[in-house]
């Protein structure tokens, strides 16, 4: 195994911290929302059949190729059917993505959207109507799942094992984020779980000789 990214001595335990080399896209999760994108070199988000974004908007406005509206119209006309975020990349010594943008306008643009159907939203939460408020909640979940996405695309997808008196006694990949953050934290939670064996009397009277 390669070398760990971090290594500590937590309660007895020694935790070590590695990168995953085959960490799961987040994409095969079970998400809320769908990540569509378009680029010329890379295969990102979720499969799909729109050749242009105005494919898609069309597509989920439910308006012919033979209308005559522009892009903001289109997007005006999806955003009544679905929850709509823009998608931006920035490609530079690796990959970034994020639903805000980037300030450097040569490496970065719009690659993309994530979306809900406001039906899906209906049927995740069990309501009849998709409140402002719920609303705002449904576009959290889908930039969470972005910022998960953006931590995978970015290699920032970690495991930890911990051991005790040189034996491994348990382990975990597949953690998406920054390792202080999410994985170091996991981790020694997980510790008590295997706290070291305490000493008996019995096995005390034992040992001596």
């Amino acid at each position: 195994m390669h070398d760990p990214a971090y290594e500590e001595l937590h309660q007895g335990h020694t935790i070590k911290i590695y990168h995953d080399p085959d960490a799961e896209s987040p994409r095969e999760w079970s998400n809320l929302g769908t990540l569509i994108c378009w680029h010329r070199r890379y295969r990102l988000g979720d499969s799909h059949p729109f050749n242009s974004p105005e494919a898609f908007l069309r597509d989920l406005a439910g308006v012919s190729d033979q209308s005559d509206l522009s892009m903001d119209q289109l997007r005006e006309r999806a955003d009544r059917k679905a929850i709509l975020l823009p998608v931006f990349l920035y490609d530079h010594s690796g990959l970034a993505m994020n639903t805000i943008g980037f300030h450097c306008p040569w490496d970065s643009g719009q690659v993309g959207y994530a979306y809900v159907l406001l039906e899906a939203v209906r049927q995740e939460f069990d309501v009849k109507r998709v409140t402002k408020a719920l609303r705002e909640k449904a576009e959290d979940i889908l930039r969470g799942e972005i910022v998960s996405y953006d931590a995978y695309l970015d290699g920032r997808v970690y495991g930890y094992v911990i051991e005790q008196d040189g034996e491994e006694v348990d382990a975990c990949w597949g953690l998406v984020g920054d390792y202080e953050l999410d994985c170091l934290p996991e981790a020694r939670r997980a510790v008590p779980d295997h706290e070291p064996k305490q000493s008996t009397n019995s096995d005390m009277a034992q040992a001596r000789p």
